[in-house]
């Protein structure tokens, strides 16, 4: 069994990481989307909060399992029987540091291989930070977030303006 796992810290979900999961479910075995902790980011929502939304966005996809981890992702890896990474690129500066990380990821892990699929075209330019800068403009967020998640969204936002 091809076991594969998109790290993340989704905060929140949007619809280039549905994009990437939905792609590489089809690709793999069993996918694991791992909420991980990223220590330079501070989150919106809760590391819970966060599995949860991803588990009502995939509930559809019966190979996709959701998680969430504070180890070191290679170890993750090693530790879910996982041989593959799987990396969302959207634009060129995207590959450069995630180049690095798989080099990284590895070095400490040698089963371990990174898959980078590219964002598809209407998903290049998203990110959960401009989500979070838009949506504290009260733009419409259909094209960028799951609308499972939306009111989620939307309520956090009023909560921290």
């Amino acid at each position: 069994m091809k076991i594969a796992i998109y790290p993340g810290s989704f905060d929140p979900v949007t619809s280039g990481h549905l994009n990437i999961i939905r792609r590489a479910a089809k690709i793999f075995d069993r996918l694991i989307v791992c909420v991980m902790v990223n220590a330079g980011k501070h989150p919106m929502f809760t590391q819970e909060e966060r599995v949860e939304m991803i588990r009502r966005v995939t509930e559809d996809l019966p190979n996709v399992e959701v998680d969430c981890s504070n180890a070191l992702l290679a170890e993750y890896a090693r530790e879910k029987g996982s041989c593959v990474i799987v990396k969302g690129l959207r634009a060129g500066s995207d590959f450069e540091n995630e180049f690095q990380m798989a080099l990284i990821n590895h070095k400490i892990n040698p089963g371990l291989d990174t898959m980078f699929l590219t964002a598809e075209h209407q998903y290049m330019y998203l990110s959960s930070s401009t989500v979070k800068e838009l949506g504290s403009y009260d733009v419409d967020l259909s094209d960028f977030l799951p609308e499972q998640i939306i009111p989620d969204f939307k309520q956090r936002i009023q909560t921290i303006r």
